[in-house]
């Protein structure tokens, strides 16, 4: 993983703490949530706060995420919000990590101006002992407040203002006035600048866990599902009816056409498919030259093809089905029939724009391995575990590939394989054109409509 980290493609974006009033309030926070603290000088955190050297210290890399449920975190700087969440074992926590510090980026700064704050993303379940707890989890609210309980003690301090203004001998209790007066002392002037967090609550309908060697939910969908990384059978009961693994490829595949969660890239508005798709094929090349030895060190789209010509013959099939549909795409060539079951099929697809696009594509990554870049992108956790199993030659080819062409770019990448663009309405008097085969593509799927067995 050392390249990995010299490559800014692991522990990348993490918030350096150097200062020493940023250690000791850190510290402070640390004790406060978990009884804990470091006897570092410096370190690096997430967006939650979780550091990996102060991990490595007390060997606990989930110190800030006990039984991996409930996460805690520690703010010391509004800036954590750009930072990548670190040992996520729900896909929907650094969304709402994120979404909180946006929503209150004001009253945030302010706060950790003066002190920490630490808090927990609490839902009703504390602990996941089977699979079927996990369907117990459908709101996660955000309690946060600083060490010494600035918001907390704001929120006294307004209601005594209320009481003060509602009772009409308020100006005689002086035992009424001393407690404002002296709550004003800790906190401020809540009337001129309200010391209240907003947003703390949100919904979990549709997520991924790391529980249970991964899963993911999909309840907010017309017809919704399970669908399992491992063994569907080692889940036990569930209280949904739909569930999958990664191997009922047909049934997945009908799942998101029903639900309307993927889309072909060959009908994906505004990028380059064939680029897209040629990319994808060296992605394959490089697993099987990597396989037979090859030295890939620095090896260019040009020597990838070389390397696809030379070993023609153990091109697998997810190559030619990619092949097949490049052709198609760039110069009209045959229209490629590729069913659910054929290797390439999920290569084909994107996340449609809907509010779980993220979700999706996180599964499509994990239904097309060989796709580094997408894997990276969209599944850093099934990335990082694939990488050091890799052998030796890959992970050097995907270290320089993408700190070569992902790093210097990052937003644009993703904009150009994932990005959507917004529909065209036709004009209301003029009549639609004659319907033409691509048409047809978009009513029943890219290789016709996915039928039920």
């Amino acid at each position: 993983m050392k390249r990995l980290i010299e490559r800014g493609l692991m522990f990348g974006n993490l918030v350096h703490v150097t200062s020493p009033v940023l250690v000791e309030r850190y510290n402070r926070a640390l004790m406060h949530l978990t009884g804990k603290s470091t006897a570092l000088g410096d370190f690096h955190v997430d967006i939650s706060g979780f550091s990996p050297e102060i991990g490595a210290e007390l060997d606990d890399e989930l110190y800030l995420n006990h039984n991996g449920v409930n996460r805690q975190f520690i703010l010391l700087t509004t800036e954590q919000k750009r930072a990548p969440l670190l040992n996520a074992k729900f896909s929907t926590s650094r969304t709402i990590l994120r979404s909180f510090i946006e929503t209150n980026e004001a009253q945030l700064f302010a706060l950790t101006a003066k002190d920490a704050v630490a808090g927990e993303l609490v839902n009703s379940v504390f602990r996941v002992e089977s699979p079927a707890r996990l369907f117990d989890i459908r709101r996660i609210k955000v309690e946060a407040d600083t060490t010494a309980g600035t918001v907390a003690t704001a929120g006294r301090l307004g209601r005594l203002i209320d009481r003060f203004k509602q009772e009409d001998d308020a100006w005689f209790d002086d035992v009424l006035i001393a407690q404002m007066i002296e709550l004003a002392r800790q906190t401020g002037d809540v009337v001129r600048n309200p010391v209240a967090l907003a947003h703390t609550e949100f919904e979990q309908d549709n997520f991924w866990t790391a529980h249970f060697g991964g899963l993911y939910i999909f309840r907010d969908v017309a017809e919704p599902a399970a669908i399992a990384a491992g063994d569907k059978a080692a889940l036990g009961a569930l209280p949904i009816e739909s569930v999958y693994d990664l191997r009922d490829r047909t049934k997945i595949a009908i799942f998101l056409e029903v639900n309307g969660l993927a889309e072909p890239i060959v009908r994906a508005r505004g990028i380059d498919a064939a680029a897209i798709l040629y990319q994808k094929m060296d992605f394959v090349v490089a697993e099987l030259a990597a396989r037979l030895g090859e030295d890939l060190r620095g090896a260019t789209r040009r020597d990838l093809r070389a390397l696809g010509r030379r070993h023609a013959e153990r091109l697998p099939e997810e190559y030619h089905g990619l092949a097949a549909l490049a052709r198609w795409a760039e110069d009209g060539g045959p229209w490629p029939r590729i069913t659910s079951e054929h290797p390439a099929y999920f290569y084909t697809l994107r996340a449609a724009a809907v509010p779980d696009a993220d979700l999706v594509n996180r599964l499509l990554a994990q239904l097309s391995p060989l796709d580094i870049r997408q894997l990276f992108i969209c599944h850093k956790e099934a990335f990082y575990d694939a990488y050091a199993r890799w052998p030796e030659e890959k992970r050097a080819y995907v270290a320089d590939f993408l700190a070569r062409e992902y790093q210097v770019d990052k937003a644009g990448t993703r904009d150009a394989l994932f990005g959507h663009e917004a529909s065209m309405d036709e004009p209301q008097n003029i009549a639609p054109p004659a319907p033409r085969p691509d048409d047809l593509i978009a009513r029943v799927g890219p290789w016709g409509a996915v039928r039920r067995s």
